[in-house]
């Protein structure tokens, strides 16, 4: 007897060295002027109209014959935890795919992206309870890993357990602030009664970031009136849409990042959220 290993096929890989160039502007020529949560000093250098104010270095400035200004760039060896919500909603289809799928990819994408900005990666597969996990140590790339871990996931057909999710990721062995992006479905009943009340105490510790894979069905059927039939498919499908949007809504309100996308924009919608967390001196 043999047994063969189905490797998640990571379609995302072609958007990789366009997301690469754009962390190399970041972390070079386009070095962040003023400084924030995520950002070290990287050097002095004269200002130039158009510069922030608050970045001139007023000591420097005195020793020279001219106005300097100091220059900050994204800091590296940053912890970001990838969540796969495994629970019922994830084994919904969008287009001919799981949602858990599309879900794999984006975060195979960002690990990568995020390996070789010198982050460390983590992964988290959740229901009601582990379903797989890598931890980092050291720096490096942990996409062999990850690829393999996700390989035997399948959707479960339990209810997610938000208690328990959030409760794993505060017990895990990061004491210190990480971003943590779930991947999960923007099921109103679930999310509101299950996730919501407990986001107050994921995000006094950590920076999250929850990414929603949309279905384009659904915002063609909100624009058909052709028939009966159709108009009642677009009443369906505009609730579908407000529910989404108010979901949006209440975690942006909890200070929650927040990406919506259909499938063939999720990884690189994903990925330009990590960056511009960079860019932003937040990460």
């Amino acid at each position: 007897p043999w047994s063969v290993r189905a490797l998640p096929p990571f379609h995302s890989r072609r958007h990789l060295p366009g997301k690469l160039a754009r962390l190399r502007e970041l972390d070079g020529q386009h070095t962040a002027l003023v400084r924030g949560q995520g950002s070290e000093f990287d050097s002095l250098r004269e200002y130039v109209p158009g510069d922030d104010v608050r970045s001139i270095d007023w000591r420097a400035t005195a020793r020279r014959d001219s106005v300097v200004v100091r220059t900050w760039r994204p800091e590296r060896d940053r912890r970001i935890l990838l969540v796969l919500d495994t629970s019922r909603t994830s084994a919904g289809r969008v287009g001919d795919v799981p949602r858990l799928d599309h879900a794999m990819d984006a975060a195979l994408l960002l690990a990568a992206l995020a390996g070789r900005a010198g982050d460390r990666v983590d992964l988290l597969a959740y229901d009601r309870r582990v379903r797989a996990q890598v931890r980092s140590h050291g720096r490096g790339s942990r996409v062999p890993q990850i690829v393999q871990a996700m390989a035997p996931l399948e959707a479960e057909l339990v209810e997610s357990d938000p208690a328990g999710l959030v409760a794993t990721i505060l017990s895990g062995h990061s004491r210190t602030r990480q971003l943590v992006v779930l991947l999960t479905d923007l099921n109103a009943a679930a999310l509101e009664e299950g996730l919501l009340p407990r986001l107050p105490a994921l995000t006094s510790r950590h920076l999250l970031m929850v990414a929603a894979v949309g279905d384009p069905r659904v915002t063609g059927m909100a624009a058909e009136r052709g028939s009966t039939r159709s108009v009642y498919e677009a009443a369906a499908a505009e609730r579908t849409l407000g529910l989404r949007s108010r979901i949006a809504a209440a975690l942006r309100r909890h200070g929650v990042e927040f990406v919506d996308a259909d499938p063939d924009l999720m990884a690189p919608a994903l990925a330009d959220a990590y960056i511009g967390l960079k860019a932003q001196g937040r990460l």
